[in-house]
């Protein structure tokens, strides 16, 4: 299954921001833009809708997209030849695809929307666009998703869970 792409608009981001914002998970992501900055962001971002049990991305998939979570619970879950492992749950406020995002390797999981969930989509494409015009907007949300990867790592639990 796919998820569904949204059209995004100037506004879009503020669920976006609000769930930044009330986060309380360990793993949450830090706001680190100003509200102006979020708005030339809303231009590089794509939104996405998955409906419960859609999966997002699959474990082994080459794909860099880095996705900002504003709505729902997705679950992070490794496979082997002998089962299927839950890592953890990732919820609004934080991201997901940043261990791939930042390593430039396939993904180390699979993510799957355990309900229905809002994201928003930042490829390496847009990503390179981004930095090479709005550099320090690329910078903060850089700084901002290396804190929540190390935050995993530094996790023993979840540290498999940095996707």
């Amino acid at each position: 299954m796919q998820a569904l792409h949204l059209s995004a608009s100037k506004t879009g981001l503020q669920g976006l921001i609000r769930a930044i914002d009330e986060a309380q998970a360990e793993d949450c992501l830090a706001n680190p833009l100003t509200p102006a900055q979020w708005e030339a962001l809303s231009a590089y971002l794509q939104p996405y809708a998955l409906d419960a049990g859609q999966v997002l991305f699959a474990q082994g998939v080459s794909d860099r997209t880095l996705y900002l979570i504003e709505s729902g619970n997705l679950s992070v879950h490794y496979e082997d030849e002998k089962a299927r492992l839950r890592m953890a749950m990732v919820g609004a406020g934080s991201v997901v695809g940043e261990g791939a995002f930042f390593s430039h390797r396939p993904r180390s999981a699979t993510v799957q929307a355990a309900a229905p969930c809002r994201l928003w989509a930042l490829t390496a494409l847009r990503f390179t666009e981004l930095s090479n015009r709005q550099p320090a907007i690329a910078l903060g949300l850089c700084m901002a998703a290396g804190a929540v990867l190390a935050k995993r790592l530094g996790n023993r639990r979840r540290r498999v869970a940095a996707t």
